[in-house]
């Protein structure tokens, strides 16, 4: 290793202000910024007494933390969501000619066991009324637990918002553990009252919904408006990684103690609780360093001209709206410093341009993969020849094709700056993989498999999409990152009205599949192109914004065609097929309601 290289390397104390290799970028200042010791947590205390790799800034260390610290919350979150899908199997069984008899009853108990249960004997009461009594049960279940998650999403992004997030969230995982074992004790206590399941999932649903609002605005801090797509498509597979986990942990004891399987994962999501208390830093400037959104304005003078802020929520050819007033203003002061941060209320955040639309998609789209998270496991194994706990295992492999879904969504958003097409896409391209799950059903699991990762893929896709990059982008604004403090409320609002959905979508399936699964999936193929409607205007508004960009390139094209004929510009060499963006960038410029002007390079 040469010197250079060792040097690169070397540990320095923590709070040093040499940037290391960052020293290109804004936020590795050199000038220091006062803390708020108050924010600091104890963890955070004990962690900056390590040295850090000089390769690395202070900034750079605390975003791996925090990107780690939430992707492993929503990790935990997810995985206590999924033991009851798993269990329901358990709970009622429709043949228990595999299943031991119990030894220590009676022959008078015993023959009143079989005779009263119908053949069922081995399922838990209350749910050993038959196959049609337990789906509609399991179906309320489901939508007590999807409704209480809803509403409390949305009371918690109204609270998140004014208090601190380090505590909401560590008070919230600890309650989710708590009524996660709550449904577990159900087994080891012998309970059977229906009611008390109604309860478990009630209170688990609403400290459920305290973990989204908590979790993206964190990330929204420390990483900003920045390429959000790739960034979230990568860190939103903690949806599926906790569903993947969920199906796994919840399997192990599916077929012996179906009680630990809601009792290890309530552990571990109380565990993460603990861990949130003592190691989330809530924001850049608790612990010295400058916001990225406010830093990177501050270093930026030139005015936006190509925003897909202006372009697709708002029509840059119709005279300017009091949000692109509010835009226009917040660029002229964008470096001035920042004041205290205010909440806005619910109605505010629903009047956001492009909040209305995807939260209403949202609502179908989630409706969709919440059919997949409850009744999946119940569908591979009446639908097929695997048992209980290879049912819960293969229901892991939609969750697969969904990290891939959103990593591409993201990806391709980034890409194109196109979120609402993109999801469109993905909805067109779902239908027919929805089809082919009932035509081809039963005809093995090489085919099983290869459609769950399909389906998982496209379902998951917008999905993904809408609940990070979009929610973050929409809750930060232009005209709302001086003075308010939006993104809590505006993820609370979207996801909240998506999680409305994913109370109705599994309730409507469960009580479509006494009917048989055909119905079920019909309704999901109905949900999908609802969903495509809703998005059908800001597909529109990006498809013209494509067109204005790629004639403004033409114009400035035509304009230099005298300068391209000689192979130069200012110059530098020129492709004699068009202009680089930064070249465009600087020679033309849209006023006057989007109309073009362009200047001499």
């Amino acid at each position: 290793m040469t010197g250079s290289a060792a040097k690169q390397y070397l540990a320095v104390p923590f709070d040093d202000a040499r940037p290391g290799n960052s020293s290109s970028s804004p936020m590795a200042t050199s000038t220091p910024l006062p803390e708020n010791p108050a924010a600091i947590p104890y963890g955070i205390r004990l962690f900056r007494r390590l040295p850090r790799p000089s390769c690395l800034s202070r900034i750079a260390v605390y975003r791996i933390l925090i990107l780690l610290l939430t992707y492993f919350f929503y990790v935990a979150y997810h995985l206590a969501r999924r033991p009851l899908g798993v269990v329901k199997n358990v709970l009622a069984q429709t043949d228990c000619s595999n299943v031991s008899l119990p030894q220590n009853l009676s022959p008078c108990d015993l023959e009143d066991l079989l005779r009263n249960r119908n053949g069922s004997w081995c399922s838990w009461e209350p749910f050993g009324g038959g196959d049609v009594d337990s789906k509609k049960k399991f179906s309320a279940l489901d939508f007590t637990y999807r409704f209480s998650y809803a509403a409390g999403m949305i009371v918690a992004g109204h609270i998140a918002e004014r208090t601190d997030l380090r505590l909401f969230v560590s008070f919230g995982m600890v309650m989710a553990g708590m009524f996660a074992i709550f449904n577990g004790m159900a087994y080891f206590w012998e309970i059977h009252a229906f009611s008390f399941f109604v309860v478990a999932q009630l209170f688990g649903g609403i400290f459920q919904g305290t973990g989204w609002p908590a979790v993206v605005p964190l990330m929204g801090n420390w990483f900003g408006k920045k390429r959000l797509g790739i960034i979230f498509g990568i860190w939103n597979s903690h949806t599926s990684v906790g569903n993947i986990l969920g199906a796994v942990i919840a399997g192990v004891w599916v077929n012996q103690a179906w009680g630990y399987s809601f009792v290890v994962p309530g552990l571990i999501i109380m565990s993460c609780g603990i861990i949130a208390y003592f190691f989330v830093v809530v924001c850049p400037e608790d612990v010295g360093l400058p916001h990225p959104d406010h830093s990177d304005e501050s270093m930026n003078t030139t005015t936006v001209t190509d925003s897909t802020d202006v372009s697709i929520y708002e029509d840059p050819t119709y005279p300017p709206t009091q949000a692109r007033k509010e835009r226009e203003q917040s660029q002229v002061d964008a470096a001035a410093p920042p004041v205290e941060k205010k909440a806005i209320t619910m109605w505010q955040a629903v009047m956001i341009p492009g909040v209305i639309e995807f939260s209403l998609c949202l609502f179908f789209s989630k409706a969709v993969y919440y059919t997949f998270f409850f009744w999946l496991p119940v569908y591979i194994k009446q639908t097929t020849t695997a048992g209980n706990q290879n049912s819960a295992d293969l229901s892991a492999v939609f969750d697969a094709g969904g990290i891939i879904g959103g990593i591409i969504a993201g990806a391709v958003s980034d890409a194109t700056g196109g979120s609402a097409t993109v999801c469109g896409v993905m909805f067109v391209l779902a239908i027919p993989s929805l089809y082919c799950m009932v035509l081809y059903v039963g005809q093995g699991f090489p085919v099983l498999i290869t459609l769950l990762v399909i389906t998982g893929l496209f379902v998951n896709g917008p999905y993904a999409l809408i609940t990070t990059a979009v929610s973050t982008d929409l809750g930060t604004r232009p005209s709302l990152v001086k003075n308010t403090h939006a993104l809590a409320t505006v993820a609370a609002v979207i996801d909240g009205m998506g999680s409305l959905g994913s109370a109705f979508g599994p309730l409507g399936a469960g009580l479509l599949s006494t009917y048989g699964w055909h119905g079920v999936f019909y309704f999901l193929i109905a949900s999908q192109v609802v969903a495509l409607l809703c998005l059908t205007r800001l597909i529109y508004r990006e498809v013209r914004h494509w067109q204005q960009k790629r004639n403004r390139k033409m114009s400035v094209f035509q304009d230099q065609q005298p300068h391209l004929l000689n192979g130069k510009l200012n110059g530098k060499s020129v492709s004699r097929t068009g202009l680089d963006d930064s070249t465009l960038d600087k020679s033309a410029s849209f006023t006057n309601g989007g109309r073009l002007q362009s200047s001499p390079v």
